[in-house]
């Protein structure tokens, strides 16, 4: 089950990094075009530094959760690759589980940014007046779908740990270091 659990993530995943993908190319497209009017003397189109600002904070959290099951995030392996299989399984559970509650702590603390703005109905102190729970929203969704996916992983690290599935483990929680490949 919590394989399946694993994989399904993993799928959803990618589908987020194709989202957050398509979403940056159009975010710099939609500045280029800015820049290129106001040089033309055509005016702006007004707002790309706001919306790439909305962008670049989606992408920043929804993103991490895409690096967490690609083993992109950087970790120190210096000591861990000295160790014995136990040792890095053990160094590799650490840091997840700290990982995995640092973010659900971020996430804890977002939750009430978002509750205020919905509360007093903020805005944008910008020509544009976006509604602030619409990038607030977006954000505070990237930091939950992050604490998630470490969730998952580190119960899916437990799980092929007490199988003793120690290519699995490596495979879920490991690093994928210069030194491996």
């Amino acid at each position: 089950m919590i394989q399946n659990l694993q994989g399904a993530v993993t799928r959803a995943n990618r589908a987020v990094a194709l989202i957050l993908g398509v979403a940056l190319v159009l975010t710099v497209l939609f500045i280029l075009s800015d820049v290129i009017l106001r040089k033309l003397g055509a005016g702006s189109l007004g707002g790309s530094d706001e919306i790439s600002g909305y962008v670049m904070a989606a992408v920043a959290s929804w993103g991490m959760a895409c690096a967490l099951i690609e083993r992109a995030h950087v970790r120190i392996d210096v000591i861990r690759h000295k160790l014995s299989r136990p040792g890095r399984a053990a160094m590799d559970l650490f840091a997840m589980i700290v990982t995995n509650a640092t973010v659900i702590l971020i996430a804890w603390h977002c939750w009430p940014v978002l509750q205020k703005t919905l509360e007093r109905g903020s805005r944008a102190n910008t020509p544009l007046e976006t509604p602030l729970w619409i990038p607030q929203g977006i954000w505070f969704s990237g930091w939950v779908w992050f604490a998630l996916c470490a969730t998952v992983l580190t119960f899916a690290g437990i799980a092929h740990l007490r199988a003793r599935r120690h290519e699995a483990f490596e495979t879920t929680l490991g690093i994928g270091s210069e030194i491996e490949e």
